[in-house]
Formats: structure tokens, sequence, C-alpha cells
């Protein structure tokens, strides 16, 4: 039972397509909760957060076509058949990526956006997922049985710079003219690519 909240939290945690918690932090909160065994919730949490993340890159290119103009979301997707075809490299990037202590939603939104074929990140994405949430649940464990840590580990330089950085390359992917980039070689910025 209780592993199932596990995987339901994980899930819901990664299908937000805003910053919002990180998984592994669910994950430690109910294996220390219920005592649960971090291998079990592992298992279970990163399955729930990979399925949550192939959801959000389902559906943020709906939300994209309704919050971001037309132009730009040709351009996303021009970015995302360029980024397609390097199949082996996007899969390391991902890997790389998910491995460095940064917040995946970036990468799934832009992914989303640019209609990148999930399963051309998703397989990366659970093998690195596993593996800095494992030190992540580990580490976590220690953590959480002392509160003052926690208190004081919410608002630390390391997250507030992750939160900023993953903002930075939302930001690189929208208000980059990539088409204009990639074919003629020249930085192009568009702030101008709000549907609303």
């Amino acid at each position: 039972m209780y592993y199932l909240l596990v995987f339901i939290a994980a899930f819901v945690v990664d299908i937000i397509p805003f910053f919002g918690p990180p998984a592994w932090t669910a994950m430690v909160f109910l294996q220390v909760r219920y005592e649960l065994n971090i291998w079990g919730v592992l298992a279970v949490g990163v399955v729930g957060s990979t399925l949550g993340r192939y959801v959000l890159s389902l559906y943020i290119p709906w939300l994209s076509a309704k919050m971001i103009t037309m132009s730009k979301n040709k351009d996303l997707q021009f970015i995302g058949e360029k980024l397609a075809g390097n199949g082996w490299k996007v899969q390391l990037f991902v890997l790389l990526y998910t491995l460095m202590p940064l917040p995946s939603t970036p990468l799934f939104t832009v992914a989303g956006i640019a209609r990148i074929k999930p399963m051309h990140i998703i397989p990366a994405f659970f093998v690195g997922k596993f593996t800095s949430d494992m030190m992540m649940v580990f580490t976590g464990q220690y953590v959480v049985n002392n509160a003052k840590m926690i208190a004081q580990g919410f608002f630390t330089w390391q997250n507030v710079l992750s939160t900023c950085l993953g903002i930075v390359i939302i930001c690189v992917f929208l208000f980059i003219d990539w088409r204009i980039l990639i074919q003629r070689r020249k930085l192009r910025l568009n702030f101008h690519i709000w549907a609303f």
C-alpha cells in the first residue's frame, strides 16, 4: 500500500510542467515515515517519476500550442528535429544531465515543446534518475533524521542555483531563434513568443 503511495507521489511531482519539489524528496519522506525498504522505494519511485516525465512530454506540446506563438512553436520543433537525428548524443546528454543535481523539469519541458519523441530520452533518463535518486534517497535518510538540517537545507545556495539554472535553460530554448542560429549561424533573440 505504501509503495503505491510512493509511486503516486513520484508520478504527480514529475507530471508538473513547472518547478516543483524533486521526486526524491517524496521518496525520502515516505521511506522514513513508513520505514520502507530503500530499494523498493527507489524501484517504485523511479518508475513513477519516469512515467510522470513521459506524460509531461506528451501533453506539453498541447500546452505550448496554447501559450506560445505558432512561429516559436515551429522554431522549437525545428530544433527538436535536429536533436532527434543525433540519437546516441541525445541519450548521452540526457544521462549526464540527470546525473547532475539539476531539475529535470526544464529538460522534459523543452523536449516536449520541441516534440522530441519521449523514447529518445526516457531510457537514459531512467538510468540517470535511478542513479541520482539512489544517492539522494540514501543521503536523505540521514538528513531527514535531523530536523534542523532539513530546515536549513530547503533554501541552500545549491537549491537556488539549480532552480535559476533550470529557468535559464528554459529561457535559452524559448528565446533563441534556433532556425536562424542553425541555418544562418546568427544568434537572434525573440522575446515575443507568448500567444496571449
